[in-house]
């Protein structure tokens, strides 16, 4: 078993009110991950996910392209201390 990433993403592009939180959270619960996603005031989305580091990886290539509803422009991702998430129950929406 791979030891436990912590990823924060930044989504950028046409992913608000296509579904991409939703899609997001579908993906992480079937790679098995916590975290969560959320919209942010300025139009982008925020992906932060805790698990084994491939199936990290894994959600970060799908969060790429999104749901087909959406036009990802740019993906910016930021390492963070696991410890700061490890109280995450699940993979949660806002």
């Amino acid at each position: 078993m791979s030891a436990e990433v912590c990823r924060r993403y930044i989504v950028s592009g046409r992913v608000q009110g296509v579904f991409f939180r939703a899609s997001t959270a579908s993906v992480a619960h079937r790679l098995g991950l916590r975290g969560r996603a959320r919209n942010l005031p300025d139009g982008n989305v925020m992906v932060l996910a805790v698990g084994p580091e491939s199936a990290v990886d894994e959600l970060g290539e799908w969060l790429r392209h999104g749901p087909s509803s959406a036009q990802v422009a740019d993906v910016q991702q930021a390492d963070e201390q696991v410890d700061e998430w490890q109280h995450l129950p699940d993979f949660r929406t806002h």
